[in-house]
């Protein structure tokens, strides 16, 4: 059985901080489990151009609003706490939280990230850094 708690991570090199979100890696590839979860806040007023080529993504937001915009067509769907989306067709998109709110969602890749993981300049992780 594996048992975390967010405040053990906080601080850790599995606490990945960068100038628009911060990602508190919860499980990953190592835990042999086939998917990694990630509790993720996006800060406030970010904008975030983003394309998981590699990994399917399904995000639970948690607290605070925003929006996605998917970029094939332009979409713009509004996003609240207690609200779901899934990456289902490795989806290229826009992450925007509103001015005046950050965003925190739990967030699971599919297949697992390792935990170093960043963007790329084409906005995706790279498929597999192990």
């Amino acid at each position: 059985m594996i048992v975390k708690k967010l405040q053990d991570i906080i601080g850790t090199d599995d606490d990945v901080d960068t100038e628009g979100w911060n990602s508190r890696r919860l499980l990953l590839k190592d835990a042999g489990m086939g998917y990694s979860v990630h509790d993720t806040v996006i800060k406030e007023g970010a904008e975030l151009h983003m394309h998981y080529k590699n990994h399917l993504e399904a995000v639970y937001l948690i607290e605070g609003k925003g929006e996605i915009e998917t970029v094939e067509d332009g979409k713009v769907y509004d996003l609240e706490a207690f609200t779901i989306y899934a990456l289902d067709q490795h989806d290229k998109h826009i992450l925007r939280a509103n001015k005046g709110s950050h965003m925190r969602m739990v967030c699971v890749f599919n297949p697992p990230v390792s935990g170093r993981e960043v963007h790329g300049e084409d906005g995706a992780y790279p498929a597999d850094l192990d």
